[in-house]
């Protein structure tokens, strides 16, 4: 049984072709991301970590390669597919939380359940089954304001995985937050990510946190290379 989530095949992408400030930012990048699996992807700021993730959550096409997300390419696929394939098999999770500030913690993780055509009432269910697991349920009626930085986060999670996605890909999740509360945080998203055995890749600085994944690459010069 092939259980490769995501594969990234051949990626490069470069920015203001033709220029003279010319960026080769990814030179043929090559991914495997297996269920169940979490990898950390580290690189100095301006490597190209967030072009990666963006190509490989589909919000962003590469110059060449491909890209498939449970086994369904999405090379040259119209507009509709992609966010067809991106709304059902990836959750994203930035440095800033990105919660909508006129809903509730509950509300902002029903909603991407509604918009995949999810019933009301098990949106709600399993909106606080998330909450709860990450131990924000008792702030489920609090807009994002009420909350501290560590639990908008959390309840970012927690949207991210609204929708039972296939890969979660996440950008500088715990940046934005100090030490303690980044530990705190990264943790429950560890727990989650155990718990649905969906796959994830994480690019982080933290190389504490990068150690606790299962594996770990390395951006280096448009490519992915083992970290050692």
């Amino acid at each position: 049984m092939n259980d490769v989530t995501l594969r990234l095949s051949g990626l490069k992408k470069t920015y203001l072709k033709g220029t003279p400030a010319e960026v080769q930012v990814l030179r043929g990048a090559d991914l495997e991301l297996r269920a169940g699996e979490a990898v950390a992807l580290v690189a100095p700021s301006g490597a190209g970590k967030s072009t990666l993730l963006h190509i490989a959550g589909l919000l962003d096409t590469p110059d060449s390669g491909t890209v498939e997300i449970g086994g369904q390419d999405a090379t040259g696929k119209g507009d509709r597919t992609r966010t067809a394939m991106r709304r059902r098999d990836v959750g994203f999770v930035y440095q800033f939380h990105h919660l909508l500030p006129e809903f509730t913690a509950l509300e902002n993780v029903v909603l991407p359940q509604l918009a995949n055509g999810v019933s009301d009432r098990a949106a709600k269910a399993r909106a606080m089954d998330l909450l709860g697991r990450v131990g924000v349920a008792d702030r489920a009626d609090h807009r994002p304001a009420a909350l501290s930085g560590g639990e908008q986060q959390r309840v970012a999670f927690c949207r991210a995985l609204a929708n039972e996605p296939r890969v979660l890909l996440a950008d500088e999740p715990t940046g934005n937050l100090d030490p303690g509360t980044s530990d705190q945080v990264f943790a429950a998203l560890m727990d989650l990510v155990r718990e649905s055995g969906l796959s994830a890749l994480i690019a982080t600085h933290n190389l504490d946190l990068a150690a606790r994944m299962d594996r770990m690459l390395r951006l280096d010069g448009g490519v992915l290379r083992p970290a050692e």
